[in-house]
């Protein structure tokens, strides 16, 4: 016998509201502002342009090199378990809940000029420290986990049966990866990947201290609009209205990754 619906009690409607229009209004200021006749010249503009290339170009080679780096590592980590691994699946976890500012204060003493490693890279003729490399190492480092998170719980989630099966049937190992493995990780997978490029996308803290702004090499999205701030209002909202767009969008293709993944699962 199904229950007849409750109404919701009338506190928690209030502080709903109150909450949602807290939430909203901004965005929606953002979105009026941002999207005016003055959109479409400002979106062509110089400094707009650099801003969107550096962005792309960069969080474009960080998604590459997050699958290489990091779909290994979530599948060792789902499938085996050593000595030691709770430390270090927390120190792979760790650059999620640093703050970015730390984050960029460690890439820089690490692989800066005076950093730990910045003599031996001198040596060799690389200069990564404000340069479009350093973008691309600040946005690997604050994206990464969550990728690796998703992705590990993509790998766990996968029938071992159906594997063993597999290899029953003669498949090697390579083949049960790529044919088994693989797919029913993938929504995992292309999940975690939107999650890391969002991050990578809207990464400011780390990329300042570490990359700097230089517009054309290192000014991505989020610093032109910082940037923008100081001079002229049009390329801040206008990029500010692409930014809330491109996050709505990736919301909800995560929600619907997400949605048949589970629709799957049931």
């Amino acid at each position: 016998m199904s229950r007849p619906p409750r109404s919701a009690p009338p506190l928690a409607l209030l502080l709903g509201g109150a909450l949602t229009l807290f939430l909203v209004v901004p965005v929606l200021v953002l979105l009026t502002r941002g999207l005016t006749a003055s959109f479409w010249p400002a979106l062509a503009s110089r400094a707009v342009g650099d801003a969107l290339r550096v962005s792309l170009l960069t969080t474009g080679i960080t998604l590459l090199l997050t699958v290489t780096l990091v779909t290994p590592v979530a599948w060792l980590l789902a499938r085996f378990d050593f000595p030691g691994k709770p430390v270090l699946e927390t120190l792979l976890d760790l650059p999620i809940v640093l703050p970015p500012v730390v984050a960029g204060v460690g890439l820089l003493l690490t692989f800066g000029r005076g950093g730990l490693l910045g003599p031996a890279l001198e040596l060799a003729g690389i200069q990564l420290a404000f340069s479009t490399a350093a973008v691309v190492l600040a946005q690997l480092f604050v994206s990464a986990p969550f990728y690796l998170r998703t992705a590990r719980a993509g790998f766990q989630a996968v029938n071992r049966d159906a594997e063993d099966a597999a290899r029953t049937d003669g498949a090697s190992d390579g083949q049960v990866f790529r044919l088994i493995t693989w797919p029913l990780a993938f929504p995992f997978l292309l999940e975690g990947l939107v999650l890391a490029w969002a991050r990578a996308l809207g990464e400011f803290g780390a990329t300042i201290l570490f990359a700097g702004s230089l517009q054309g090499q290192t000014r991505t999205v989020t610093l032109a609009i910082y940037a923008a701030l100081e001079s002229d209002l049009a390329p801040a909202l206008v990029l500010s209205a692409v930014m809330v767009l491109v996050a709505f969008g990736l919301l909800l293709l995560v929600r619907s990754v997400a949605g048949r993944r589970e629709r799957a699962a049931g």
